[in-house]
């Protein structure tokens, strides 16, 4: 199981932003953004900023991949 970040990007294109007014909006790092469009883990400090920002919650950023595994995200 891993973290699908999907729903974030749908966000995203809902509210006519793209990934540097994320950035910008939650403070939070390009390498942060990096993790986000891999699909690595990221701390929930983190996506409380990319809430807080959006207006929106946990479950309106992501989901859990019940199909995928961690190893499927390395390569």
């Amino acid at each position: 199981m891993v973290a699908s970040y999907n729903k974030l990007w749908k966000l995203l294109i809902d509210k006519k932003m793209n990934k540097r007014d994320l950035q910008l909006a939650a403070g939070v790092s390009t390498t942060v953004i990096a993790k986000l469009t891999k699909g690595r883990s990221v701390t929930t400090d983190v996506l409380l900023k990319i809430c807080k920002a959006l207006d929106c919650d946990f479950a309106d950023i992501m989901e859990v991949d019940k199909t995928a595994s961690d190893t499927d995200k390395t390569q």
